[in-house]
């Protein structure tokens, strides 16, 4: 009981830290939040220490963060929405990891708050369900040049904000200082999540326009590669499906693309990416799971095809999803 107490105060502090807007946990069909410990010290690349994780609007970095500092709840923010959910780690690998939702309740406030990576084991709410491995996760961004994929390991600062709204909720990341290769540039990145649906709308946009700004899938051995084009040939989705989640049981993903943006797409050992043209605008694609033990979750290929192909036919008529 006393677990459970300490997560709620916890959970309520930092809603009311990161939104001043009226929002209902109860009601409300979308969350985002970032979580950290701030009463502890660094012992090199580790946070040791501290006695609670606390929510904020808004997260600078430290320095001496990188993958399992234990500093940030779930390694970075989380998003969701009543049927899935999605977490980005805030590190160099800077991939976009899915929550696997058995029920239509939000669930990040108390993933992870009883041990570090708890959420691996599946619980009542459900579990993390995609292994991104050294791959790209799902719809997250890196560089790929010459035959070789860059990601966030030398970056000025980062800094990430979350923001929950009456119909929507948003992570957004900006990253000073990207750099790779022989460029440096800054970057954001803004995941937006609204109800009802799978899909995370992401838009991304560079400060100076390079070769090989790269979204993608990570690849499992036991999915099969989908794709297809609009017919006014303006979008596309590149999706896969099979038994590929981690639990294992079946799980699609998919992103939903505009072809205009997009310079070439690569099949590399690791993930199948859509690199973009070099640009200084905008880019916003769609990035989306669908896991079988979802309430009323897609069960089939066939089911998933089918729904890809009904979200294409969204966009092939709005632009927009």
């Amino acid at each position: 009981m006393k677990a459970k107490i300490t997560t709620a105060v916890l959970f309520f502090a930092g809603l009311t830290a990161i939104n001043a807007q009226k929002y209902d946990i109860k009601t409300n069909k979308t969350y985002a939040e970032i979580s950290a410990k701030t009463d502890g010290k660094w012992e090199g690349r580790k946070y040791k220490g501290g006695t609670v994780f606390k929510n904020v609007d808004r997260l600078k970095l430290a320095p001496e963060h990188t993958d399992h500092s234990f500093d940030i709840r779930y390694e970075g923010p989380g998003w969701e929405n009543n049927r899935i959910g999605y977490r980005l780690y805030l590190d160099w690998r800077n991939a976009i990891d899915i929550f696997g939702k058995k029920t239509s309740e939000n669930i990040l406030p108390k993933v992870g708050q009883d041990g570090f990576d708890s959420y691996h084991e599946m619980s009542d709410w459900g579990a993390d369900i995609l292994k991104a491995g050294k791959g790209i996760g799902i719809g997250s961004i890196d560089r790929y040049l010459n035959n070789e994929k860059l990601h966030f390991r030398e970056v000025d600062s980062t800094i990430a904000t979350v923001a929950n709204k009456a119909n929507e909720s948003v992570v957004k990341v900006n990253y000073y200082g990207w750099k790779t290769a022989s460029d440096k540039i800054d970057f954001i990145s803004e995941l937006t999540i609204k109800p009802d649906q799978l899909y995370t709308q992401h838009t991304i946009k560079a400060s100076q326009a390079i070769k090989g700004i790269c979204t993608g899938i990570v690849k499992q051995k036991t999915a099969e590669l989908l794709k297809k084009e609009s017919k006014n040939k303006k979008w596309a989705y590149l999706a896969t499906y099979g038994e590929q989640s981690l639990v294992p049981d079946k799980l699609g993903m998919a992103i939903f693309y505009e072809i205009s943006t997009i310079e070439n797409i690569a099949d590399t050992d690791l993930d199948y990416l859509l690199v973009f043209k070099p640009t200084t605008k905008a880019v916003t694609f769609y990035l989306l799971g669908a896991w079988e033990q979802e309430v009323n979750g897609i069960k089939t290929k066939e089911e998933f095809a089918q729904y890809l192909d009904k979200q294409l036919e969204v966009l092939n008529k709005k632009g927009k999803m």
